[in-house]
């Protein structure tokens, strides 16, 4: 018998064990445990019996028998069971996400067709440019419910806690949603009671929680219908602590009982693109029950079918104080303040280089490009001091990435350049990617595909 497998033998045979695992007729004992036969490792089955016989004798037995064979095929079955349910479960995510990313990409080629043929038409190029918009969104949406549920599975979540107004956090998430609501003509209203004004939160997690259940409410309410969200804070138990709970309800289309046990599997949908023509992936609810639990609180749902849904999250949160705020408000940008400012543009693919360059000019930089990190590092070291303000840099590019590109620019003898502000500018999107630029000396980090104003805002701050 190999070692470890000692003691569970000796606990399971002890008297008090046997005891405790009594049939009709007396007490019964079984392990299963690896040994070192002939043949290599074996697995064996010891049994231990204490009781009476038919008769009513009282017997004592233990015998034991090689159980390799048997436990060698229930693990291959098993093992197959797992590969087929995983193979299943990728085949049908691919189906899904094959279908419902080409939804908004069909819309996107469609519209950009048409806005090729209407460009002196100025009421359907707007149109067209809305719908392309519209179409891009559903896009990201899906991508980042699929590199979110990555995160989650992969455990690397992190709290990044800052002092909120619970009625500001409220107003942007009603703002976020009115005007849509509007348009489609669904009565949206809200209401927020609460004692403690202020509380630390992780506001990005939030926002994904409830932006994920009103998207939901919005997407599956008709025209006519009704959606209200109340926040009210209950009793907390937890000195320091208030406990938010935020009702959402819709008058929407509901979920039929026989789905609610699904709601928060991954990638299950009631019904897919095709049945309803809303898109989708199946990510949005796990994604939520997985940071609220994360966060330390709980999600209910209920809903009928043909009635509506009622979405219940309740949230600890640390009490803060005014004072503990910080302004949330965008930075002001100055028109003038990128006049001739000059930024090195590391990025070795050409059509994101172009689209940068342009997006770039238009506010008043001045670009210069460099087609990989090593380009990069010598054309900023062979430069005048002074020469470039600022370095965008791509992560993922030949002879020297992004990450050795920038250790290499903070090793630089002349402080100057070796202080110059570098920002990741990449399709590395995850948590860890964040983390790793600033590591490695990088002053901010932007995901692509680049968002204009949070680009300009955070050039903004480390330029002005």
């Amino acid at each position: 018998m190999l070692p470890k497998y000692v003691d569970e033998l000796n606990r399971q045979f002890s008297l008090e064990s046997l005891q405790s695992q009594k049939n009709e007729r007396g007490h019964i004992g079984q392990v299963l445990y690896a040994g070192v036969t002939a043949d290599g490792i074996g697995w064996f089955e010891v049994n231990a019996f204490m009781g009476v016989d038919d008769k009513g004798t009282p017997i004592a037995s233990v015998f034991g028998r090689d159980v390799t064979e048997e436990h060698e095929k229930a693990d291959t079955r098993a093992q197959l069971e797992i590969a087929n349910a995983a193979n299943a479960a990728k085949t049908s995510f691919l189906f899904n996400m094959s279908h419902d990313i080409r939804t908004p990409m069909n819309a996107i080629i469609g519209f950009r067709d048409l806005l090729e043929k209407h460009q002196e038409e100025p009421e359907k190029r707007a149109d067209y440019l809305k719908k392309i918009e519209d179409a891009i969104s559903v896009l990201l949406s899906i991508i980042n419910n699929v590199l979110e549920m990555a995160r989650i599975e992969k455990g690397t979540l992190e709290v990044d806690e800052t002092a909120w107004s619970a009625e500001q956090f409220n107003d942007t998430l009603y703002s976020v949603f009115h005007e849509m609501m509007v348009q489609k003509n669904i009565e949206f209203t809200r209401q927020v009671d609460v004692n403690n004004h202020y509380v630390f939160c992780d506001p990005s997690k939030l926002r994904e929680i409830f932006l994920n259940i009103l998207s939901n409410a919005y997407k599956y309410t008709p025209s006519g219908g009704k959606v209200h969200m109340y926040l009210k804070e209950i009793p907390s138990d937890r000195e320091g602590y208030a406990r938010y709970r935020t009702t959402i309800s819709d008058t929407g289309i509901g979920i039929s009982e026989e789905f609610m046990p699904h709601i928060f599997e991954e990638f299950s949908r009631e019904h897919n693109t095709a049945d309803n023509k809303i898109e989708g992936t199946g990510l949005g609810m796990p994604i939520v029950k997985n940071l609220v639990e994360f966060l330390g609180g709980t999600i209910e749902v209920r809903s009928e079918k043909g009635v509506g849904t009622t979405v219940i999250v309740t949230l600890p949160h640390r009490i803060a104080e005014k004072s503990n705020l910080v302004m949330h408000a965008g930075i002001e940008l100055d028109p003038k303040l990128f006049l001739g400012k000059r930024i090195l543009l590391a990025e070795d693919n050409e059509l994101n280089a172009e689209i940068a360059v342009e997006i770039l000019k238009e506010a008043g930089f001045v670009i210069e490009l460099a087609e990989d990190g090593q380009i990069c590092v010598d054309m900023l070291d062979q430069a005048s001091p002074g020469y470039y303000d600022l370095i965008l840099m791509d992560i993922q590019m030949p002879n020297m990435n992004g990450y050795d590109a920038t250790r290499t620019i903070r090793a630089l003898p002349d402080s100057g350049k070796a202080n110059i502000p570098i920002l990741a500018m990449t399709a590395n999107a995850f948590e860890e990617d964040k983390r790793e630029a600033f590591r490695c000396g990088m002053n901010g980090h932007l995901a692509k595909p680049i968002n204009v104003h949070e680009l300009m805002k955070e050039l903004a701050s480390n330029l002005g």
